[in-house]
This record gives structure tokens, sequence and C-alpha cells, in this order.
């Protein structure tokens, strides 16, 4: 392919295959004892500008040229992946009163259709309630974001995205008539629950920073709303949630490390509803509210539980950040985090996390007895389904592991036995072929276990030879699970081993785990993947020269810093809507996310925070060096890491490396930070990757 016929007028293109060339201007910011320095790609942020949008399209053109000889292998992969899938299929309904929800698929068609049947699942009249595959025609983009249906079951609220931005407009449709309202609401998020009346929605919209700010009241029929709160301070986003027994309404204002909770009751005219603070905000401290049979509870890390406890009140003891009457219902535990809890009239379940693994007890409100729910094999995660019903002896839960397809499974809380409802049907695959390990790889202290999940194919020899594909993420106290993904098997059958490291700045081995890992201690993320990617190497799964690895998002970051602390430990990288532009991003407060995360990241008008940021940020500390082979991937409508960040990394590495491998800069031109929203175009996309992958590790095509 020619870039000089692709773009005539376009003066960075050099040569027929050579990669375009960026170029630079200018540009000096000053902070910090009048400190300057050049970023000379700060233009490539603006869509406006036609050098941007004109480096953007040549880059793409150039992936095109690159991965063009792939086209018949990124074609097997899709076919392959597709092939696994049960095109025609359906979830497991699940029931709210006399409805039971479900959504299903149809084969050659790319999104759900979401129906109900009333009474019973199997011989009940099906009711289509959104069929998203017409509701997509002629959309490059289309996500689901709200779906409520009214407590008499008469009104759906939905909402859509069609353009990956995750700024929603809100709809409501009648379930009897079929018609959607003419009134929609713009600019909403992802957060909405019903008054009681049914006829009464309370809603959150975002600002322009794409921050949920302000609380609404909309009541069926009208033309506006009713402001009922805004948040005032950047740090925190509002969300919305309802008690499990429709009791009240919760309004969580949460910042990373502080929550506040405000609480209306869900019954009542909505317009004389008042609503009330639980307990005041105070740094540090978070909590999650639910309401059971007249008492509060509460999971907390007050006073010092940083792995949560559970603490209740009685209602009408409840006073305003009086915490003298409540009892503690489950302490907190150094070795076990809390991660949360299902209420029912007599149950709790209780969902914990314990040497790296997700735990499951169940609690008897009436007895007070406490029995661990077990499962068969050692590696494994488990997490709550839906559970809408209050008065429920039966805890639905999505089982899985590496090996184990997503399994839905009841568990009766009574006595202890369990019905699998479904396992995911994935055609093809036999799952004794396959091996699923955790190993611990030791920090850079020499005392530090990091956990590390990995699958691979039996008969794989650890011979240093493998081709690997390491996947991490490190951020936010966000637990990266060992789960199945049946898109895997296409590189487990070709002889690679797939591995999670579990780092630090995740959550998976508890709250002290996600701490070590974030401000001031960011880089014991990044040291923790270095470590692991060694161990693979020592424990001669692969070597240097066929592991790849892989991160998206905050995990993007990670790439890139690894990439510039061990560049000769990698042979290939791939980085998904990559955060790799630290200091210029965190020092503009007008881009989403930002000022909600000084508490993760830090805040770069604090001196010492600035040094600290610069010193890893991945664009800030590229040098005059070889690199692996690196894939970047953003979405020009990314409101959570704009595109303009993976742009300027590969624009400035492909100024600086020294090394002739691959450097691909691949900008999705109709989409979000999630990707492709159909579900066979987001398996072109993996399988364009793993094409990326196979070929730069050596494996077998």
């Amino acid at each position: 392919m020619c870039f000089a016929a692709l773009f005539p007028d376009f003066p960075w293109v050099t040569a027929t295959i050579s990669p375009p060339i960026a170029e630079r201007i200018e540009h000096v910011t000053s902070l910090h004892d009048k400190l300057n320095w050049s970023d000379p790609y700060h233009y490539l942020r603006y869509k406006e500008d036609e050098k941007a949008v004109a480096y953007l399209n040549a880059e793409n053109a150039y992936v095109e040229a690159q991965m063009a000889h792939t086209a018949p292998l990124q074609e097997q992969l899709f076919q392959e992946m597709r092939s696994r899938i049960r095109e025609t299929d359906s979830t497991v309904p699940y029931r709210i009163g006399e409805w039971y929800y479900y959504s299903r698929t149809l084969e050659g068609m790319q999104y759900d259709i979401h129906c109900r049947k009333k009474d019973d699942p199997d011989i009940g009249r099906e009711e289509v309630l959104l069929d998203l595959n017409i509701m997509a025609k002629d959309k490059a983009f289309l996500e689901l974001g709200v779906f409520e249906v009214s407590p008499d079951s008469n009104i759906l609220a939905y909402s859509l995205d069609e353009s990956g931005d995750e700024d929603f407009t809100l709809y409501f449709k009648d379930l009897r008539t079929g018609k959607v309202h003419e009134h929609s609401i713009h600019g909403t998020e992802y957060s909405l629950e019903w008054m009681n009346d049914n006829k009464t929605v309370y809603y959150t919209v975002i600002d322009s920073t794409h921050r949920p700010y302000q609380l609404y009241r909309y009541e069926l029929g009208q033309t506006t709303s009713d402001l009922i709160y805004e948040e005032d301070h950047q740090a925190y986003y509002l969300s919305l949630q309802k008690s499990r027994d429709e009791q009240y309404i919760f309004l969580k204002c949460t910042s990373t490390m502080t929550t506040e909770v405000h609480f209306v009751s869900a019954n009542g005219m909505a317009k004389k509803s008042i609503w009330q603070i639980f307990s005041t905000r105070v740094s540090g401290v978070e909590y999650d509210l639910d309401h059971q049979l007249g008492n509060w509870l509460v999971v907390t890390n007050a006073d010092g539980a940083k792995n949560f406890k559970l603490m209740s009140v009685p209602v009408q003891k409840w006073i305003l950040d009086e915490f003298s009457g409540w009892k503690e219902e489950l302490p907190h535990r150094v070795d076990v985090k809390l991660d949360g809890i299902d209420c029912f009239d007599r149950h709790l379940a209780i969902w914990e996390r314990e040497k790296g693994f997700t735990k499951l007890r169940v609690k008897n409100t009436m007895t007070n007895f406490t029995s661990a729910v077990d499962f068969p094999e050692a590696s494994y995660t488990v997490r709550p389904s839906h559970n809408c019903e209050r008065d429920a002896n039966i805890l639905r839960v999505s089982y899985s592991s590496m090996t184990t397809p997503k399994t839905i499974i009841d568990y009766n809380m009574l006595d202890g036995t369990r019905i699998i409802r479904k396992e995911q049907p994935v055609n093809g695959y036999e799952r004794s072929q396959y091996e699923n390990v955790r190993e611990y790889a030791t920090a850079r202290d020499g005392v530090t276990q990091i956990p590390v999940s990995l699958v691979y194919k039996k008969g794989v020899e650890r011979n240093g030879l493998n081709p690997t594909l390491l996947y991490g993420y490190g951020s936010y106290g966000v637990s990266i699970d060992p789960v199945f993904h049946s898109d895997v098997i296409s590189l487990l059958d070709r002889g690679v081993v797939y591995a999670i490291a579990h780092i630090r700045g995740g959550g998976e081995m508890g709250r002290a785990w996600y701490e070590a890992g974030r401000l001031q201690s960011k880089k014991n993320t990044f040291e923790d993947f270095v470590e692991v990617a060694k161990h693979l190497i020592k424990r001669r799964y692969t070597d240097s020269e066929h592991l790849g690895i892989w991160g998206a998002s905050a995990g993007g970051l990670l790439m890139g810093a690894v990439t510039n602390m061990a560049p000769e430990l990698f042979r290939a990288v791939v980085a998904d809507v990559p955060f790799v532009d630290v200091i210029n991003t965190m020092m503009d407060p007008s881009l989403p996310l930002v000022v909600n995360e000084y508490e993760e990241w830090g805040n770069p008008t604090n001196k010492e925070d600035f040094d600290y940021m610069l010193s890893y940020s991945p664009y800030d500390n590229i040098e005059a060096k070889a690199y692996p082979a690196i894939l970047a991937i953003g979405g020009i409508n990314d409101p959570r890491v704009p595109f303009w960040e993976p742009a300027k990394w590969v624009a400035k590495l492909r100024h600086l490396k020294t090394d002739s491998h691959l450097l691909l800069l691949k900008t999705e031109m109709d989409q979000g930070h999630g990707g492709s929203s159909g579900r066979f175009d987001a398996l072109k996309e993996e399988a364009f990757r793993y094409a990326f992958v196979l070929e730069q590790l050596g494996a077998t095509l």
C-alpha cells in the first residue's frame, strides 16, 4: 500500500511502507518552581485539528497495510470464536413479581432481545420488551444502559448510547400498549430507580466531564424534571440503588475513598418525600447501606476496619452520625475482605475474598447459623447473579473458572442443596483437555507473594519456549478474577499459555493489597507485573522472545510503564485504550474522571505527587532505546481515556525508539472505551488482537 497515494497532501509519509511520522509542534508547560517541559504532540488531542485527524487516518491505513497479510488468520480466528458460540440462545429467566425476565439471541444477529413471560418461564406467552437488533439498524454503535421496569410491571425505563461516549438518552415504554412516550431525557447516566407509585423515577445527569453530579425526579407524562440534589465537589459521583425490599431508594455520593449515602422512602407521594443523609461523609470512610426487616445493614471500613465489617441498627434507633447503638454483625478480619452482602428476609449472602479467591457464606438470620458454600475447583470465581425477591430462599450465583464456562446455580439457603440452571454452551470445547493452575511469584521485596492464574492445553511442556500472553490491570481495587473466556481457546489450541497477574493495586488480596498499589506506592503495581513475567520465565513457561503482555485502560498504563521499565522482557505488547499520558491528563480537571481520581493517582498541583507521577508516566518516560512490538488501540469517542493518549504515545515512540519492531496505532472512529457494541464485531476486534499476538510470539498459526 502506498501512503503517498492515500494521502497526497500528507507531508509525514516518507515511504511506501514507512509509518506515519507526526509533526512535532512546540508546546511548553510550566509548573512547580517554573519547571518547563515540552509536549510536541499536544495538538493531537483536538479532533478539530486537521493535522490530528489526518495523522489518525494515516496510522489506521498503516495498520491495514502492516496487518493485511494476517487477514486469513484473522478470519480463521473469528470463525473459530464464532463457532464456539450458540448463536441462538437465552439467559436463565429471573423472577420479579409475576414475571420472568430474560434475554435471548438469534443466529446471525449482533444484539440481545429482551423479553419476559408471565407466571411460567417455559410455557408463558413471550413479550418482547426491546429488540436491540431493530434499534441498532443503520447504527455503528448501540449500548443499552438503564433497563428498569416499574414496580407494577407496566412501564419500562431504558436508555441508549449511540456513539460510545456514555452519554445516554432515557426513554419510557408502556408495556401494555408497546408505545414509547414522546418525552425523552438526554444527558443521563447508568443510574435510575422507580418510586413505588409506578409513575415517578429518580435519575442522574452528567456534567461536561461526564461526572454524574445531579439527581432529578421525573413524573411520567410531564415534560420537565425537578432537580433534587447537586453534588458540588468534583471528586464525588452520584449513583442510585433501591433496597432489596423496595422500601427505600439510596443516593450514593462516592469518591475514590469516601462515601455518603442519602435515602428516601420509596412509598408515599414523591413530591412530599424528604431525602435524608444516613451518615455524613468522613474522608477515608466508605459504607454501603441496605434495609432488612426494620434494620439498617451497613458494610463499612469505619474505625480501622480496613477489610470492612457489617453493622446493624434498628431504623427507629438510628440517629445521624450517632454510632453508639450499632451492633456488629460481622467483625473485621485482617485476612478476609468483606466484599458485600445480599439481604433476604431470612438470610444474608456474604461475599468475601480470601487468599485471592472469591468466597461465599450464607447466614440464617433466624438461627444465626452461618455456613460456607464450597465449590469443586481449587481456582474459581463465584459472583451474585439476579436475586430480586426479598423473601427468596434460593440464592442464584454465577460460577466460573479458567476452564469451566459460566454456570448459573440456584443455591437453596435452607438446606444447602443446589441446582445447575445452565452452563454456558461452548461448541467443540472439552474442558478435560486444559489445565487450570494457580502459582505465586515473589515480589521485589523478597517477601510478598503475587498470585498468578494460568491456563494452558494439557501436554504443553515447560521448555522455556511457549508463547505466553500475560494480562494485568492492578488499579482502583478492581479484582481480575479467573473466569472462563471462550475466545482464549483459540490461543490455547495454538500452544499459548494464558496468564493473569493479580498484582497490587487490584483488590484480589484485600484492601491492603489495593492500597499498596496506589498514590505513592503505585510503582509496586508495575514492579509486581515485571516480577510475574520473570517468574514465568524462571518457571520455564516461556522466555522473553515468546512473552506477550496485554492490558486495557488503567491496565494500559501498566503496559506503558513496564515497557519503559523492562522492554527486554517482552516480545509484544497490546495496550487497549491505554491511560499513558498521566501528567497531561491529570493536570486538566476539565477532563472526565480527573478530579475524582486524585485519590487514586495523586494531584499534580502537589509537587510530591507531581514528581512521583512524572517518574512513571509512560508518555513522559519514553527513551531512545529498543522497545517490543506494540499494538495500541484507542476509541475516538472514549470519555474515559481520550483517543489522543495512545496517539501521542505512539507518535513519541516512533520518534525515539531505536528498534525496527512493529508499532501500530489503531483508532476506532465510531466507538468509545469498551470497543464494539455488536457481539460479532467484538469478536472481529479480538481476532485482530490475537493475530497480532500470535504472529509476534511465533505461535503456530
